[in-house]
């Protein structure tokens, strides 16, 4: 299954709320992933640009789509930004594929 890792922010609101009432918020992430076939790899907090930090592993893009829709449309954060990891050997194989790809630099002939 493919892995992805999000960095997210709270907003100011859910920091309230959550100095008030605090709680496990990895064990929430690792419920939302599951519902779609998922499985949830780590979950950190950190100082910085963003407040966490999640490694997620899903069946499909699809699927790790609905979950940052999900969680995004809750309206708890303030960013979340998803990428997809590749593995050493699929991205062997993307450059092994590049190499067949017939690419023509713009302006040229």
């Amino acid at each position: 299954m493919p892995l992805y890792l999000s960095k997210f922010s709270y907003t100011p609101e859910t920091w309230a709320r959550m100095i008030t009432n605090p709680e496990d918020r990895g064990k929430a992430a690792q419920a939302y992933i599951e519902s779609v076939g998922g499985k949830l790899h780590g979950f950190w907090y950190a100082f910085g640009t963003h407040d966490g930090y999640n490694l997620w592993e899903a069946p499909d893009n699809v699927s790790m789509a609905a979950v940052a829709l999900a969680i995004t449309g809750g309206g708890a954060l303030s960013s979340l930004e998803t990428t997809v990891l590749l593995s050493v050997d699929e991205t062997l194989e993307a450059l092994r594929m590049a190499g067949e790809v017939k690419y023509r630099a713009p302006g040229t002939r």
